[in-house]
């Protein structure tokens, strides 16, 4: 990389992003204004002189028909005015034959070719007697081994053209100091959404509150569909505040609920064991049975843990995907129920249809979602009373005849922690039916509940489509 180069990205990493932006956009617009000043000077200048070599052909055509009968030498004018008649004099192709007389106009070798006709007529731009400056047309003169010289003062179309380069420099310096105030705008006001953006980031890392906002023009935020490239990146942004304000309000309404449902068990467990510790004050009877106590409220707040561990789980990892078989998996699930709920009765149909259905999933992860569903309807079902579950080709049910949801306790049964006030008496923190959604939707499938006819619940699983 040369040295230049390497300063020019030293001097980019250095710059902030608006400047750069303005350097460029005001480089690009006085480029093309340049540019076009350039290209409209060449034409000026070339369309000037084009009318003075059509005045010095149609003057040469002239002089040829009015002086066939002259001989060579100097013929017309002096070449004082400056529009026609033009100067002109004949020369002949060999120097020998030259007149007396010394010519007005420059000959040269060139001159001589023309007249041989060795060499086609030429334009040039000459010095005529007197420091004018002046435009000369060299052409053959009808007769053979003859060229006529033809020659008018110049000074009108020179005048024309430094005119022309004064005026269009004028343009020029404009158009540049136009386009660098073009692009101190372009960046100001297009960049103008990420200042704000930027100021926002900046300010919900210094309070860490993603309550804050970028906010956009009234004209940008009222015309949705319709919006640049800057206005939807502010857009997205706020879209994921959003979001990470909704999943911090959520991260601490878990830790709060935790916090909560862990203060009884662990002031249990404290109870039974500083009565423990005193066991040589107890009988064997109280000990039996502060043990016991101490032993199943490790158990709860052993799973407790456990749930709250997978509740923190938000998606499967993709590595542990497979192909699995619901009909076996379900009717695993059902067979171990029966022997932790024997006084439950479980039916369980599976339609043919069924039988080799198999959904993408993580085995270990669809069996605790239908063990927490069949868990929480033998919770639920009174002593012999039946749990059915049902298997066809479009979804999976579960229901029990207990009590049943309640219309005001429908919308939450799936919220963490959420216990209905016919379900506190029963044992549980609120987090099965919770952690049973979060499976179905990290696999892409759907659980819902709703109260089954007849009394009771009924749960229904969705899987994803084929």
């Amino acid at each position: 990389m040369s040295a230049r180069r390497r300063l020019g990205a030293r001097w980019r990493r250095r710059r902030p992003l608006r400047t750069r932006l303005a350097v460029m956009a005001a480089a690009a617009v006085a480029v093309v204004a340049i540019g076009v000043c350039a290209a409209a000077f060449f034409v000026i200048r070339y369309k000037l002189y084009q009318q003075l070599d059509q005045n010095l052909a149609q003057s040469a055509t002239l002089i040829a028909q009015q002086h066939r009968s002259e001989g060579l030498g100097v013929m017309t004018g002096e070449c004082r005015f400056l529009g026609a008649p033009a100067c002109s004099q004949l020369v002949p192709a060999d120097a020998a034959d030259d007149p007396s007389k010394p010519y007005l106009l420059p000959v040269s070798d060139r001159t001589r070719a023309v007249a041989a006709g060795h060499r086609p007529a030429y334009y040039a731009n000459i010095t005529l007697p007197g420091g004018k400056p002046g435009r000369m047309y060299t052409t053959t003169f009808g007769k053979e081994g003859e060229a006529v010289q033809v020659a008018l003062r110049a000074d009108i179309a020179k005048r024309g053209v430094s005119q022309a380069a004064s005026l269009l420099a004028a343009v020029g310096g404009a158009g540049v100091l136009l386009s660098a105030l073009g692009g101190y705008w372009v960046s100001r006001t297009g960049l103008a959404p990420i200042t704000r953006l930027t100021a926002t980031a900046e300010r919900i890392a210094a309070t860490r509150d993603a309550r804050h906002r970028i906010e956009l023009p009234p004209g940008r935020a009222a015309r949705p569909g319709h919006e640049d490239e800057v206005t939807r990146l502010a857009h997205t942004f706020n879209t994921m505040l959003a979001e990470l304000e909704e999943s911090v309000a959520a991260r601490r309404r878990l830790v709060a609920d935790a916090s909560h449902e862990l203060r009884t068990p662990l002031t249990a467990l404290r109870t039974n064991a500083e009565l423990l510790a005193r066991a040589d004050r107890l009988t064997d009877t109280q000990r039996d049975r502060a043990s016991g106590a101490l032993t199943r409220q490790l158990r709860e707040v052993t799973g407790l843990v456990n749930d709250l561990i997978e509740l923190a789980r938000e998606e499967e990892p993709q590595p542990l995907l497979e192909e699995v078989r619901l009909a076996p998996l379900v009717t695993h699930t059902v067979d171990a129920a029966r022997g932790h709920w024997p006084a439950v009765s479980f039916s369980l149909h599976i339609a043919p249809e069924a039988a080799d259905l198999t959904v993408p999933g993580v085995p270990a992860r669809l069996s605790r979602l239908l063990t927490n569903l069949i868990d929480n309807a033998a919770k639920f079902s009174p002593p012999g009373g039946p749990v059915e579950i049902t298997l066809t080709r479009t979804d999976l049910t579960v229901r029990d005849h207990g009590p049943g949801i309640s219309e005001e306790d429908l919308p939450y049964v799936f919220d963490r922690f959420y216990r209905a006030e016919k379900a506190r008496a029963l044992p549980g923190s609120g987090l099965g039916l919770a952690m049973a959604r979060q499976i179905a939707h990290a696999h892409g499938a759907n659980l819902t509940a709703e109260r089954a006819p007849g009394g009771g619940a009924l749960f229904r699983l969705t899987p994803p489509a084929s």
